[in-house]
Protein backbone atom coordinates (compact mmCIF):
# COMPACT_ATOMS: atom_id res chain seq x y z
CA UNK A 1 0.00 0.00 0.00
CA UNK A 2 1.42 3.48 -1.55
CA UNK A 3 1.48 6.26 1.40
CA UNK A 4 2.60 9.94 1.14
CA UNK A 5 5.53 11.31 2.96
CA UNK A 6 5.10 12.89 5.98
CA UNK A 7 5.24 16.70 5.91
CA UNK A 8 6.64 18.39 9.07
CA UNK A 9 6.02 22.14 9.28
CA UNK A 10 6.97 23.86 12.72
CA UNK A 11 3.60 22.65 14.79
CA UNK A 12 2.32 19.82 12.75
CA UNK A 13 2.75 16.70 11.23
CA UNK A 14 1.18 16.03 7.73
CA UNK A 15 0.91 12.19 7.57
CA UNK A 16 -1.46 9.56 5.38
CA UNK A 17 -4.75 9.01 7.00
CA UNK A 18 -5.22 5.37 7.72
CA UNK A 19 -8.67 4.05 9.13
CA UNK A 20 -7.37 4.49 12.59
CA UNK A 21 -8.18 7.65 12.14
CA UNK A 22 -12.01 7.38 11.64
CA UNK A 23 -13.29 8.66 14.94
CA UNK A 24 -11.45 11.34 15.07
CA UNK A 25 -12.17 12.07 11.76
CA UNK A 26 -16.24 11.20 12.49
CA UNK A 27 -15.81 13.73 15.84
CA UNK A 28 -14.25 16.64 14.07
CA UNK A 29 -15.56 16.63 10.52
CA UNK A 30 -19.38 16.10 12.22
CA UNK A 31 -19.61 19.14 13.88
CA UNK A 32 -22.36 20.53 11.80
CA UNK A 33 -20.20 24.21 11.46
CA UNK A 34 -17.14 22.31 9.44
CA UNK A 35 -20.60 20.61 6.88
CA UNK A 36 -21.68 23.97 6.79
CA UNK A 37 -18.35 26.19 5.27
CA UNK A 38 -17.63 22.79 2.66
CA UNK A 39 -19.17 21.61 -0.14
CA UNK A 40 -18.75 17.40 0.17
CA UNK A 41 -19.13 16.95 4.18
CA UNK A 42 -22.60 15.62 4.60
CA UNK A 43 -24.31 16.61 8.10
CA UNK A 44 -25.57 14.37 10.42
CA UNK A 45 -21.93 12.51 9.85
CA UNK A 46 -23.55 9.47 10.82
CA UNK A 47 -21.33 5.87 11.49
CA UNK A 48 -19.44 4.18 8.53
CA UNK A 49 -19.03 7.67 7.04
CA UNK A 50 -15.58 8.46 8.03
CA UNK A 51 -14.10 4.97 7.48
CA UNK A 52 -15.98 5.21 3.39
CA UNK A 53 -14.29 8.62 2.95
CA UNK A 54 -10.69 7.16 4.22
CA UNK A 55 -11.36 4.13 1.70
CA UNK A 56 -11.87 6.31 -1.18
CA UNK A 57 -9.17 8.88 -0.20
CA UNK A 58 -6.73 5.80 -0.28
CA UNK A 59 -8.47 4.10 -3.74
CA UNK A 60 -7.93 8.15 -5.37
CA UNK A 61 -3.82 7.94 -4.14
CA UNK A 62 -3.25 4.40 -5.25
CA UNK A 63 -4.49 6.03 -8.47
CA UNK A 64 -3.06 9.44 -8.60
CA UNK A 65 -6.30 10.94 -8.70
CA UNK A 66 -5.32 12.67 -4.97
CA UNK A 67 -3.45 13.22 -2.35
CA UNK A 68 -5.01 13.42 1.51
CA UNK A 69 -3.22 14.30 4.61
CA UNK A 70 -4.02 14.04 8.59
CA UNK A 71 -3.06 17.24 9.96
CA UNK A 72 -1.77 16.06 13.67
CA UNK A 73 0.00 18.42 15.63
CA UNK A 74 3.52 17.66 16.53
CA UNK A 75 3.65 18.16 20.22
CA UNK A 76 0.96 15.38 20.91
CA UNK A 77 0.15 13.73 17.59
CA UNK A 78 -3.56 14.52 17.94
CA UNK A 79 -5.40 14.80 14.87
CA UNK A 80 -6.97 18.38 14.06
CA UNK A 81 -8.29 17.96 10.40
CA UNK A 82 -7.55 17.11 6.83
CA UNK A 83 -6.23 18.89 3.62
CA UNK A 84 -5.61 17.44 0.13
CA UNK A 85 -5.30 18.01 -3.23
CA UNK A 86 -7.81 16.25 -5.97
CA UNK A 87 -5.32 16.07 -8.57
CA UNK A 88 -5.32 16.70 -12.39
CA UNK A 89 -2.09 15.67 -14.33
CA UNK A 90 -2.80 16.06 -17.43
CA UNK A 91 -2.55 19.59 -16.55
CA UNK A 92 0.03 19.62 -14.23
CA UNK A 93 -3.10 21.02 -11.36
CA UNK A 94 -4.38 20.47 -8.61
CA UNK A 95 -7.23 21.82 -6.39
CA UNK A 96 -6.83 22.23 -2.84
CA UNK A 97 -8.90 21.51 -0.59
CA UNK A 98 -9.35 21.38 4.12
CA UNK A 99 -10.83 21.42 7.32
CA UNK A 100 -9.84 22.23 10.96
CA UNK A 101 -11.82 20.89 13.49
CA UNK A 102 -13.85 23.51 15.07
CA UNK A 103 -11.59 23.70 18.51
CA UNK A 104 -8.56 24.34 16.28
CA UNK A 105 -9.89 26.97 14.72
CA UNK A 106 -8.11 30.79 14.62
CA UNK A 107 -4.59 29.46 15.46
CA UNK A 108 -3.07 29.59 12.07
CA UNK A 109 -3.01 25.55 11.65
CA UNK A 110 -5.02 25.70 8.40
CA UNK A 111 -2.49 28.40 6.51
CA UNK A 112 0.10 25.98 8.02
CA UNK A 113 -0.38 23.28 6.90
CA UNK A 114 -1.68 24.58 3.11
CA UNK A 115 1.83 26.24 2.96
CA UNK A 116 3.52 22.14 3.31
CA UNK A 117 0.69 21.27 0.38
CA UNK A 118 1.61 23.89 -1.88
CA UNK A 119 5.23 23.61 -1.16
CA UNK A 120 5.34 19.99 -1.88
CA UNK A 121 2.91 20.32 -4.58
CA UNK A 122 5.28 22.44 -6.64
CA UNK A 123 8.26 21.01 -5.15
CA UNK A 124 8.05 17.27 -5.66
CA UNK A 125 4.75 16.63 -7.68
CA UNK A 126 5.92 19.68 -10.30
CA UNK A 127 2.51 21.34 -10.69
CA UNK A 128 1.94 24.27 -12.33
CA UNK A 129 -1.24 25.58 -10.61
CA UNK A 130 -3.10 25.07 -7.56
CA UNK A 131 -6.37 26.74 -7.05
CA UNK A 132 -8.92 26.46 -4.56
CA UNK A 133 -12.89 27.86 -3.77
CA UNK A 134 -14.35 28.88 -0.55
CA UNK A 135 -18.31 29.76 -0.12
CA UNK A 136 -18.64 33.53 0.08
CA UNK A 137 -20.20 33.08 4.08
CA UNK A 138 -16.64 31.57 5.01
CA UNK A 139 -13.97 34.81 4.57
CA UNK A 140 -11.79 33.18 6.63
CA UNK A 141 -10.73 30.35 3.92
CA UNK A 142 -10.09 33.00 1.71
CA UNK A 143 -7.90 34.66 4.21
CA UNK A 144 -6.16 31.60 4.53
CA UNK A 145 -5.93 31.10 0.69
CA UNK A 146 -4.65 34.77 0.44
CA UNK A 147 -1.83 34.32 3.08
CA UNK A 148 -0.70 31.52 1.18
CA UNK A 149 0.16 33.26 -1.73
CA UNK A 150 -3.02 32.82 -4.28
CA UNK A 151 -4.35 35.17 -6.12
CA UNK A 152 -8.19 36.13 -6.51
CA UNK A 153 -9.49 34.15 -9.53
CA UNK A 154 -13.35 35.67 -9.32
CA UNK A 155 -16.78 34.52 -8.03
CA UNK A 156 -18.97 31.64 -9.27
CA UNK A 157 -22.67 32.56 -8.47
CA UNK A 158 -25.11 30.25 -7.00
CA UNK A 159 -22.43 27.38 -7.84
CA UNK A 160 -22.69 24.96 -5.29
CA UNK A 161 -26.36 23.33 -3.66
CA UNK A 162 -25.66 23.04 -0.35
CA UNK A 163 -28.44 22.23 2.03
CA UNK A 164 -31.20 23.46 -0.75
CA UNK A 165 -29.44 26.85 -1.03
CA UNK A 166 -27.29 27.60 -3.36
CA UNK A 167 -24.13 29.27 -2.87
CA UNK A 168 -21.47 31.17 -4.23
CA UNK A 169 -18.01 30.32 -4.77
CA UNK A 170 -14.81 32.56 -4.58
CA UNK A 171 -11.64 31.41 -6.58
CA UNK A 172 -8.57 31.53 -5.58
CA UNK A 173 -4.72 29.96 -7.56
CA UNK A 174 -1.49 29.90 -7.79
CA UNK A 175 0.94 29.15 -10.03
CA UNK A 176 4.43 27.80 -9.69
CA UNK A 177 5.77 31.39 -11.23
CA UNK A 178 4.36 33.24 -8.31
CA UNK A 179 5.41 30.76 -5.56
CA UNK A 180 8.13 31.22 -2.89
CA UNK A 181 10.26 28.23 -1.99
CA UNK A 182 11.49 30.20 1.07
CA UNK A 183 8.86 27.45 3.12
CA UNK A 184 10.04 25.92 5.82
CA UNK A 185 9.32 22.06 5.51
CA UNK A 186 10.45 18.46 5.40
CA UNK A 187 9.77 15.78 3.23
CA UNK A 188 11.54 12.92 1.80
CA UNK A 189 10.62 14.48 -1.65
CA UNK A 190 9.43 10.27 -3.11
CA UNK A 191 6.16 8.67 -2.40
CA UNK A 192 6.49 5.69 -0.94
CA UNK A 193 5.43 2.38 -0.90
CA UNK A 194 4.95 0.07 2.40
Amino acid sequence: MRTAPPLLTERLVLRSLTLQDAPDVQRLAGDRDIALMTVAIPHPYEDGMAEAWLRDSSEKFERDAALNFAITRRADKKLIGAIGLELEPEHQRGELGYWIGKPYWNLGYATEAAQAVVAYSFEVLKLNRIYAFHFTRNPASGRVLEKIGMRYEGCRRQHTKKWENFEDSIGYGILKADYDSSVSLSFSGQRERT
